[in-house]
Parts: C-alpha cells; structure tokens; sequence
C-alpha cells in the first residue's frame, strides 16, 4: 500500500481485492461507490528524536565517546602521581673515563696543595711549626736543621699529590674496563629517574 500525499485520504477499496488510495479531499466520496470514505489523516514524518537512531547519530555517538575518552585521560592525568623511568648504565666508554678523570685528578691536586698551604699557615701562625722544631734541634744538637720548613711540606704534598694523580687515572680507568665486562655478564646498574 502507497502513502498517499500529505492532505489527502486513504480510501479503502475492494478492486481486485486491494486497497488503494483515492485522489478526493478530506471527506470526499469514492467515485465508484456511493457511501462517504473514512478520512484518515496522514501524518508527516518528523525529525528522530534525540538518542535514536538516524543518519547522524553515529557521529553523535562518536563525538560522545570521544568526549569522555578525553575526560577520563584529563582525570587521569591529574590523579597519576609524577613520572618515573628506568633506566641500566650497560656501557661506559674507557676514553672519556681516561680524559674526565685527568681533568678531575689535576683539579683535585691543586685542591690538596691549597689545603696544605692553609694547614701550614694556620699551625705557623699558632707558633706550632716553631715549637717542633726547637725541640728536634734540641734533641739533635745545635747543628742540625729545622726538620719542618715550607720548602719540605709543599714539596712532600706536591710528591704525594703526583701519586695520587696517576693512581686516580688508572683506577679510574680500569674500573670502567671492568665495569663494561660486568655489565656484559650479568646486567648493567639499574637507575630510576622521576620528576618531581
């Protein structure tokens, strides 16, 4: 059965044991039959109503999904705590251990020399150095010498500040060799960094 268009009636009718539609207004009569036809209004169609399904209701429906997919991330972004990450030292270059601990031990010796200068000038000044050695010469005689002089202390800390330059540069250097090996056989040291 066709709809018939807006303003107009259905009219029942039994050709051919169908029902079809008249042309004839609102209360009109069949043309081939005398008793008056049932007017049946014929209602347009109307717009879905919201939350039913349409042409664009997949839009709708993925604009909302995408409305609180993006609420929930901003909630979960204010609730996660700060970031972390771990990180493994696997390798450490042997040259540039060689080049920063050559820097690093030759600032640390002028360190020590500036250390012992002050010591020194702090126990001269006390009168320490001068008792020391009046009381060697004394012991030794009146022709032996002071035992504790400027010239002896900074030449012993340069000697010693000497050694312990070579020997930083080679440990130094020799850790990271065997550091690179222990890391090849059982793992790297594990670090985690966080922001705050």
């Amino acid at each position: 059965m066709t709809q018939p268009p807006y303003g107009q009636t259905a009219t029942p009718s039994t050709d051919f044991g169908a029902t079809t539609v008249s042309g004839s207004p609102l209360g009109g009569r069949a043309p081939d039959s005398g008793a008056p036809t049932a007017a049946v209004p014929v209602v347009p169609p109307t717009a879905p109503p919201a939350g039913t399904t349409g042409p664009n209701s997949g839009a709708g429906a993925a604009g909302a999904a995408g409305a609180t997919a993006a609420s929930k991330s901003a909630r979960s972004q204010r609730v996660r705590g700060p970031r972390r990450a771990r990180l493994q030292l696997r390798h450490i270059n042997p040259w540039t251990v060689l080049k920063f601990s050559c820097v690093l031990s030759i600032a640390l010796f002028f360190v020590w020399l500036i250390v012992v200068g002050v010591l020194y000038g702090v126990l001269d000044a006390s009168g320490v150095i001068n008792k020391i050695n009046d009381t060697v010469t004394t012991i030794n005689g009146t022709g032996s010498k002071a035992p504790v002089t400027a010239g002896i202390v900074f030449g012993g800390a340069a000697i010693v500040g000497v050694i312990n330059i070579v020997l930083f540069i080679a440990l130094s250097t020799i850790g990271s060799v065997v550091y690179n090996l222990c890391a090849d056989l059982v793992g790297g040291v594990e670090i985690t960094l966080s922001e705050r």
